[in-house]
């Protein structure tokens, strides 16, 4: 089984593979599209709402001190300013006086323009939150901000949340949602976006504590990510240095995989002490210090964040399961998913159009729906058809045949192996689904 490793036509290869087969299409794309913004077809919105399920189960489900919450994309300006978004949030900016094309000043060499090796200008500031305003009038007082990452909402509901769930501390908060970034150089597919989505989990833990549940979260996220079913050997952690560390971290890793472009990061794991909910205080004047009841003492929780992106890890998914194999002198290419997280679970094929089988076909699609995604396809040499799973990923085919008419087996075939096996119908859905797994 060869696995492409670092081909540099892959991105472009994973782009036309997406388009092809729904899984993403360029956004408003018979207007020219729109830079940075991606749609997500029906095979793209399955594999996405997998990822998510599959996170939400291991971040909440399986925790019984993470609560979940769903925060609002317009918060209270005043958020921003303690957060030090406002002042804060932005990225050098330098101009080319020749072309007009406009760069981020860190992604520069040599003070020339990267296009056309023209003079720059001087950098200047650009803040990254999108702007807007709330009610009839375009004011200074009215404007809002769309967010640029969705932790904040947790930090001003921690309250609430620790109240209502009845939880004490150490605790966590789980969040999945949009969040929106004005990016000067976004690119690779959906490796960086203007529009993109969260999972967050924020840990409320006493000072003290916080070394040890920072070890705790590093280690729990880089197995999440082997339950995923992403190679171990393309991860690596990644420390911040003194120079790297952000003005609120005591400490920070990255989690990185090699993509095609590089090591880039795929999670980061954060301790930001208690440096929010004090912003928080100082600018709310709520009291949003902790009673432990048992020690009898008040302070501030320090926060280990644990913070991933939906659409960076779709793509990570992507890159690590593409694949391509010459099978009887044709390229064959293949997406290798982990079977939980495959967007189509099982395609159904009737061998021919006649003798009963479609019929037979769309039973067992019946039988197996309620429990799985299941495509039904009828059209086409059966060879052509297991190609076409082949590149969504789906992990199992089952053709109904003039054997099936006979004796109620069918035939499944193992998407990786193409290895076959006869299966008796009313038996299938167990296999099937133990096969599948859900880890």
């Amino acid at each position: 089984m060869s696995r492409v490793q670092t081909d540099a036509k892959l991105m472009d290869k994973l782009v036309s593979l997406c388009k092809r087969r729904g899984i993403i299409f360029q956004s408003s794309e018979i207007y020219g599209g729109i830079n940075s913004c991606w749609d997500y077809g029906p095979v793209g919105v399955e594999l996405k709402n997998n990822i998510k399920r599959f996170w939400w189960k291991h971040m909440v489900y399986l925790h019984e001190n993470i609560e979940g919450l769903d925060a609002s994309i317009l918060m209270h300006p005043r958020v921003w300013e303690a957060s030090g978004h406002v002042e804060s949030f932005t990225d050098p900016l330098v101009d080319c006086k020749q072309c007009k094309r406009r760069f981020r000043a860190d992604m520069v060499e040599d003070e020339r323009c990267p296009e056309c090796g023209g003079e720059l200008t001087e950098a200047r500031q650009f803040n990254l939150m999108f702007k807007t305003y709330m009610g009839p009038v375009e004011e200074e007082a009215n404007i809002v901000y769309l967010r640029p990452e969705t932790a904040q909402g947790i930090y001003v509901n921690y309250l609430n949340v620790m109240k209502a769930a009845r939880q004490k501390i150490p605790f966590g908060i789980a969040q999945i949602g949009k969040a929106f970034r004005n990016e000067i150089t976004p690119g690779n597919f959906i490796f960086r976006m203007r529009e993109f989505e969260q999972m967050e989990m924020q840990f409320f833990v006493k000072p003290g504590t916080d070394g040890e549940w920072f070890e705790y979260w590093k280690e729990k996220r880089m197995e999440w990510y082997d339950l995923l079913g992403v190679r171990r050997e393309k991860r690596r952690f990644h420390e911040h240095g003194p120079d790297e560390l952000a003005h609120y971290a005591k400490a920070a890793f990255d989690i990185e995989y090699e993509f095609p472009f590089g090591w880039q990061e795929l999670e980061g794991i954060h301790n930001r002490t208690d440096f929010d909910l004090k912003r928080h205080m100082e600018y709310s004047g709520k009291d949003l210090t902790y009673f432990d009841e048992a020690t009898r003492e008040r302070y501030i929780p320090y926060i280990i964040e644990t913070s991933a992106g939906v659409d960076r890890t779709l793509l990570t998914v992507l890159v690590d399961a593409y694949d391509e194999e010459e099978v009887r002198g044709e390229k064959r290419v293949v997406l290798r998913f982990a079977p939980h997280i495959a967007p189509v679970k099982v395609g159904v094929f009737p061998l021919v159009k006649r003798d009963g089988m479609p019929e037979l076909a769309r039973k067992i699609v019946d039988m197996l729906r309620p429990r799985m995604t299941v495509f039904y396809d009828e059209s086409g040499a059966i060879g052509r058809r297991y190609r076409r799973q082949d590149e969504i990923g789906t992990p199992f085919c089952v053709t109904v045949d003039s054997q099936s008419l006979e004796d109620q087996t069918v035939t499944v075939r193992e998407r990786d192996s193409m290895q076959q096996e006869r299966v008796a119908i009313d038996r299938l859905r167990d296999y099937l689904e133990e096969k599948i797994g859900d880890p």
